[in-house]
C-alpha cells in the first residue's frame, strides 16, 4: 500500500461503522429514522437483515416524515410505521416557525388552528394499519423553553387519545421533562401499550413505568461511559418490559460514538445490555423479540 494512501474507514470518524457479528436470535429495532439516514431502505433493511436484525420501527416526527413512515411500512414487511409530531415541532407549528425538522420551507401563520389541522392528519394516518404506533410524541425541555411547553402538552395529549382511540402504541419522547411526561400521562390515562422511547431517567423512575406496564426501550447511549443511570434502570426493569433502539442516525452505540448509526448496529447495543443483565445475548434478544412484537401489536 502506498504510503500517501488516505485513511482507512476505521480512522474515518464519519465513516459507516464495520457490520457487527450477527445475532443468533432476530431482533427488532424498536425506534429509527430511516429517512435521516444515507442510501436507500432497501440497502438499510438488507445490512440489518444481515446481523439478525429483521425488523424496524420507522418514526415520523413531523407531517412529512410520518407520512413517509407509513408509505415505507405499507411498502416493506419488515417495517412498522409510528406516527407524530414531535414534541419541539408542535411549538414550531403554533408560532409559525418555518425551520421544521424536514425544513419544508415557509409556513402559514401558525396558532392552535395550524395545531388543530396537523393533528388531524396525524389522527388519519394513525388510522393506517401498517401504521402500529402513535409517537414520537411527549415532552422535551432541553431543546423548548418555557414558551413552548403549553404548545407541548396540548400536542401530547392530543396524541395520546389518538393512540387510545385506534389501539396504537404510545411511542413516548422525554427529554429533561421525566415529572411532566408521568403526570400527563397519570392524568389522560396512559394507552394499553406505552413505549420510552431512548429511556433517559434512573432506576428509581424504571421501577414506577415498571408499576404501570410501560416499555422501556434503550438506545446506544446506554453504552456510554456517563451513562451509569441508564445501566441501572436496565438492571432493574422487569425483562419482559425492555426493548431496545437505534434511534439512528443518532446515539451510536460505543466505541462508534460520534460516528453514523443505523440499524445494523442494533447486535452491539444488544450484547452492551446482556452483559449488564448478566445473561446471554441469544435469552435477551428471545426477550427484545417477544416484546416489541407485544409493544407494537405485530407477529413476531
Amino acid at each position: 500500500m502506498s504510503s500517501h494512501a488516505g485513511p482507512s474507514p476505521k480512522d474515518d470518524k464519519n465513516a459507516a461503522p464495520p457490520l457487527p457479528a450477527p445475532l443468533r436470535v432476530p431482533v427488532a429495532d424498536s425506534h429509527t429514522h430511516l429517512d435521516m439516514q444515507s442510501g436507500t431502505v432497501e440497502e438499510a433493511l438488507a445490512k440489518a437483515a444481515s446481523v439478525g436484525v429483521t425488523t424496524v420501527v420507522q418514526v415520523g416526527c413531523d407531517l412529512k416524515g410520518s407520512r413517509w413512515a407509513a408509505e415505507t411500512a405499507a411498502a416493506h414487511a419488515g417495517v412498522h410505521a409510528a406516527v407524530a409530531l414531535h414534541p419541539n415541532e408542535a411549538p414550531r407549528i403554533v408560532h409559525g416557525d418555518p425551520d421544521g425538522w424536514s425544513r419544508q420551507g415557509a409556513r402559514e401563520p401558525g396558532g392552535d388552528a395550524a395545531l388543530d389541522e396537523a393533528l388531524a392528519e396525524i389522527d388519519r394516518l394513525a388510522a393506517l394499519p401498517q401504521v402500529r404506533g402513535v409517537g414520537e410524541t411527549g415532552l422535551d425541555y432541553f431543546r423548548t423553553g418555557p414558551e413552548g411547553k403549553a404548545a407541548q402538552e396540548r400536542s401530547f395529549r392530543a396524541h395520546i387519545e389518538i393512540a387510545k382511540r385506534h389501539g396504537k402504541a404510545l411511542v413516548i419522547h422525554d427529554r429533561e421533562a421525566h415529572a411532566d411526561v408521568l403526570r400527563v400521562l397519570k392524568e389522560e390515562g396512559a394507552p394499553e401499550r406505552t413505549v420510552f422511547h431512548c429511556y433517559s431517567g434512573d432506576a428509581e423512575m424504571a421501577a414506577l413505568c415498571a408499576r404501570e406496564g410501560y416499555f422501556l426501550s434503550f438506545a446506544g447511549n446506554v453504552t456510554f461511559k456517563n451513562a451509569q443511570n441508564l445501566r441501572d434502570a436496565l438492571a432493574v426493569a422487569p425483562l419482559e418490559l425492555v426493548l431496545v433502539e437505534t434511534d439512528a442516525p443518532f446515539l451510536t452505540p460505543a466505541p462508534y460514538r460520534g460516528r453514523p448509526n443505523a440499524p445494523y448496529l442494533v447486535p452491539v447495543t444488544v450484547r452492551a445490555m446482556a452483559a449488564v443483565r448478566g445473561i446471554g445475548e441469544d435469552a435477551l434478544a428471545t426477550a427484545l423479540a417477544a416484546n416489541t412484537a407485544r409493544a407494537f401489536d405485530y407477529g413476531a
